[in-house]
């Protein structure tokens, strides 16, 4: 039967779908608006399938606080073509503002709730997939309940939002405190928040990388007094490299093998525990600095170091962060 270019008109304006896509399943349903959709879902349902295995390392991300309710949410696709059509962000759009109207608690109950047109969050994103040809996937729903949420979208460019949440209204402090969560990524609000399993994984990595550079730091003393340019022997790659340049002899390489063997051994047998205790909880406090939120550097002030507690302080002595979260689809 002849499809009209209203009807086409019709179920693409319902669907969102192409032009092509939505002719061919009127075309297959034989003018049934209800078979048509029905038909575009499935083939939705197909391509998600198909490309399942695909990287969604593209999409959308944003931000939104009514009514002491605050979410993130990113909607994930392939390619930033895709992610910066005005359809894909206003589909992101419609589901936060779901999420957000249903105080929805986790991904799984935002993907359950329904649109305005009355289809699931996540049959419209399967649709979406079909309609683009790109794997879709919802990820990143962090909410924060309560009052005094400052959400920022940083740059407006939709790939990082924050969000803060303060002890009393400070909507300039909150703003600028979300900037901070945004650049300086931090993994925990103070150091009581960070999970103790963290802090003792970093303090190992401290312990061995301090054993390490004590042990080197013996090494190229040695091989310096041995008269031997410590650079040119710093890997088997430069060694025999060096020697095929004439700047190294075999013998000088040798003997600043056997150098680093017998130092290295001898190092690690007698180093002082107590001096890599120490330097290994120095760097977990520099790692624990650099990370909470409240100790960091305040990146937004006006000239003078101060921590972002001290700044805080600085604006209103009773003002605190109760809380923040941070979603970016970029690689920090």
């Amino acid at each position: 039967m002849a499809i009209s270019i209203d009807d086409i008109k019709k179920l693409r304006t319902m669907t969102g779908a192409g032009l092509a896509d939505v002719k061919k399943a009127l075309t297959e349903a034989e003018g049934d608006f209800d078979k048509a959709k029905e038909l575009l879902r499935e083939r939705g349902l197909a391509i998600a399938a198909k490309r399942s295995d695909r990287e969604t390392s593209n999409g959308c991300v944003l931000v939104k606080s009514v009514d002491g309710f605050a979410a993130t949410i990113a909607l994930k696709c392939e390619t930033d073509f895709v992610a910066n059509g005005a359809d894909f962000i206003a589909l992101t759009q419609s589901i936060l503002d779901a999420a957000i109207a249903a105080k929805a608690k986790t991904l799984d109950e935002v993907k359950e709730l329904a649109l305005a047109d009355g289809q699931k969050v996540q049959e419209a994103v399967t649709q979406r997939s079909g309609i683009t040809g790109e794997k879709m996937e919802l990820d990143g729903y962090l909410i924060i309940e309560g009052e005094n949420v400052e959400v920022y979208d940083h740059m407006g460019k939709h790939t990082l939002c924050t969000m803060v949440q303060t002890n009393k209204t400070a909507v300039e402090a909150g703003h600028k405190v979300a900037m901070q969560v945004a650049a300086m990524k931090p993994v925990a609000l103070d150091e009581a928040s960070v999970p103790q399993s963290i802090i003792d994984e970093e303090y190992k990595v401290a312990v061995q990388k301090t054993k390490e550079e004590q042990i080197e730091k013996a090494v190229v003393a040695a091989i310096k007094k041995a008269g031997i340019n410590p650079n040119l022997v710093d890997s088997a790659d430069h060694i025999e490299s060096n020697i095929a340049k004439g700047w190294l002899t075999r013998e000088e390489a040798d003997k600043a093998t056997e150098i680093r063997e017998k130092t290295a051994a001898e190092k690690a047998a007698n180093l002082p525990e107590q001096m890599v205790e120490n330097i290994a909880k120095g760097r977990v406090a520099k790692f624990l600095k650099e990370n909470c939120l409240v100790d960091q550097e305040f990146q937004f002030g006006d000239g003078d170091k101060a921590t972002v507690s001290q700044w805080l302080a600085a604006q209103d002595k009773e003002l605190k962060i109760v809380d923040f979260k941070r979603f970016t689809l970029v690689a920090d």
